[in-house]
């Protein structure tokens, strides 16, 4: 077949280059690494599904935290424009991590029961990305760092994280730089606590909320707050009912109550001013 007739869709000239100097697809995304960091302890067929579904949520995670990391310093620097688009990102990257929850679980108890021999006292309970990602969002527990405690720099990451003031705090102490009346012990309150109720905040907010016109940036990020928690609570619950789908309520691995945690964990309420205005409305 002669040059001129050479499908088009068989023309493709990078079949050429030489890979031996120049980056390959591979090579960019270091996928030598990622596809060999797989190494189920177990004969079980089904180690390597628990392993790549956790892997894979620890890597959305990293982009979670990315984002989240990001979009609180453009709320502290009243760029909120750009946070709407970085919040809206994360709220779709808990979408993902919702539904491979599906996957899991399709993993049976008799399966599962296979494998946890292996697992050691390993637990998503010693997630510092998770840790770090509930404790950006203002679920602060002191406790919560124990379980990093023999890594000094994942320690350390975590204790960064929970001295900070949230990315809510954030927005409260942007609300009284705008001008809204917020209590003085809200706005320099011990930030390793979790987030509690607060009458000024909901008042400002439902100021807000009642002029949306005229408080247009601020509607949206309170917006862009509960679409977020709302994917978050939807995660929570599927973490929960896969948990029970494949363990029941027996001790997770690390010595955690498994599915009686996460049923606490169902009634966390992270902005508890913007779901508490719907009422008022």
């Amino acid at each position: 077949m002669t040059t001129e007739q050479t499908p088009k869709d068989s023309s493709w000239h990078g079949a050429e280059l030489n890979f031996s100097k120049e980056m390959s697809y591979g090579d960019y995304l270091s996928l030598d690494k990622i596809l060999n960091a797989q190494s189920p302890l177990s004969p079980d067929h089904n180690e390597m599904l628990f392993i790549i579904q956790h892997q894979t949520s620890e890597l959305w995670m990293k982009l979670m935290l990315h984002e989240l990391h990001a979009s609180r310093i453009c709320v502290k620097e009243e760029r909120l424009p750009e946070a709407f688009k970085m919040l809206a990102r994360v709220s779709r990257i808990m979408e993902q991590l919702v539904q491979a929850w599906s996957v899991l679980a399709t993993m049976t108890p008799p399966e599962y029961t296979a494998m946890r021999p292996y697992l050691g006292k390993s637990s998503g309970f010693q997630s510092y990305q998770y840790r770090e990602i509930e404790f950006i969002l203002g679920n602060k527990n002191p406790a919560m760092l124990k379980p990093h405690a023999h890594r000094d720099e994942l320690l350390k990451r975590v204790e960064e994280a929970l001295v900070a003031p949230s990315l809510y705090d954030e927005a409260i102490k942007l609300m009284a730089k705008q001008g809204f009346t917020i209590d003085a012990d809200r706005l320099e309150r011990d930030w390793t606590q979790p987030t509690q109720y607060n009458e000024s905040v909901e008042a400002a907010w439902l100021e807000v909320y009642r002029d949306p016109q005229k408080h247009w940036a601020l509607y949206q990020l309170g917006e862009k707050f509960v679409d977020l928690e709302d994917a978050f609570r939807l995660w929570r619950f599927r973490h929960l009912t896969t948990v029970e789908r494949v363990i029941g309520f027996k001790r997770g691995t690390g010595g955690t109550e498994g599915a009686s945690y996460l049923k606490k964990m169902l009634d966390v309420v992270l902005f508890p001013e913007l779901w508490r205005l719907r009422t008022a409305l």
